[in-house]
């Protein structure tokens, strides 16, 4: 019986654990698509930066499409 308990215990916690660092996980996503703006507007202005100076280019300065797919992607995973 006393062994049971303390395994029951260990179990609870453990799942407690668990949950929680799945929960935790959210935030930290968050955050760090939050830290994603600023480089993306750098990008935006450097991109326009280097068309001004050669309008004539066609040239890829930031893979805007591969960043594109990556949070299609994200949205596929997060739809229900």
């Amino acid at each position: 019986m006393y062994n049971y308990k303390l395994i029951k215990e260990d179990e609870d916690t453990a799942k407690r654990n668990f949950q929680e660092e799945r929960v935790n996980a959210f935030r930290e996503i968050e955050e760090k698509l939050q830290s994603l703006i600023k480089p993306l507007r750098q990008a935006k202005i450097e991109t326009i930066k280097y068309y001004r100076e050669n309008p004539n280019s066609y040239s890829v300065v930031t893979g805007t499409d591969l960043i594109k797919d990556f949070i299609k992607d994200i949205e596929t995973l997060l739809e229900k």
